[in-house]
């Protein structure tokens, strides 16, 4: 069963520290371009929401080009900390987090811009600072929504394929996620594991779909 269980543990910690990554990016980025209108705030939002629709191995790329040896992030921690994300199961979290991370933003932002206006407006005037009304008003009101898109983002995490096998690659015991692994599998005509594989990954993101369909749901 190693072949079956180390996937699955290092999927979990994976997914569990990728959505974490993303829930610190995520929230924040989504109450500040909830707050106000400015320029260029298009924009952001695209580029946050960009990681949904482009191709996984294009986000590789993106994240080779950063973190690769020779890249500008890359580099900057080899020389540093003497670490690398390439081949290695932190290069995984951080290819997750990356995708994972429209799915936080999003519901998060819509979540926000939800929350009555009149109460944001009350505690300000009541002489809430901006952090004291995130922490005390917004993050109160919309805790359901951004934690349905904490569930979706680890669901999302534990799926992950392309990115993950350009950065971190697809190595036993070590950067081999479930999902990298019904792969193995299949090239491999292990039609048994990569079914029961298959089947895990289903079950985990049935649930978890469940799970945030039921917080995003309107309370009768």
């Amino acid at each position: 069963m190693d072949s079956v269980t180390a996937p699955l543990l290092l999927t979990l910690k994976v997914a569990l520290l990728a959505t974490l990554g993303a829930l610190c990016a995520g929230v924040p980025g989504a109450w500040a371009l909830s707050r106000r209108d400015f320029p260029g705030r298009s924009v952001l939002d695209a580029l946050a929401t960009m990681p949904m629709v482009l191709p996984p191995t294009v986000l590789g790329y993106y994240l080779l080009v950063l973190f690769g040896r020779n890249g500008v992030l890359g580099r900057w921690l080899l020389e540093t900390f003497g670490v690398t994300l390439m081949f290695s199961w932190q290069g995984a979290v951080v290819a997750s987090a990356v995708v994972a991370f429209p799915l936080v933003f999003t519901t998060a932002r819509a979540a926000f811009d939800a929350v009555d206006a009149n109460l944001v407006d009350a505690a300000r005037t009541l002489g809430s600072s901006g952090l004291a009304l995130f922490a005390r008003v917004s993050l109160p009101l919309a805790w359901r929504g951004i934690l349905a898109g904490a569930m979706l983002a680890f669901a999302r995490a534990m799926g992950e394929f392309g990115a993950t096998l350009m950065i971190a690659g697809n190595i036993p015991g070590k950067t081999q996620t479930l999902s990298l692994a019904v792969y193995s599998a299949v090239m491999a005509g292990q039609d048994g594991q990569a079914a029961f594989l298959t089947l895990v990954v289903t079950l985990a993101s049935m649930a978890v779909l469940v799970g945030s369909g039921r917080l995003v749901r309107p309370k009768s």
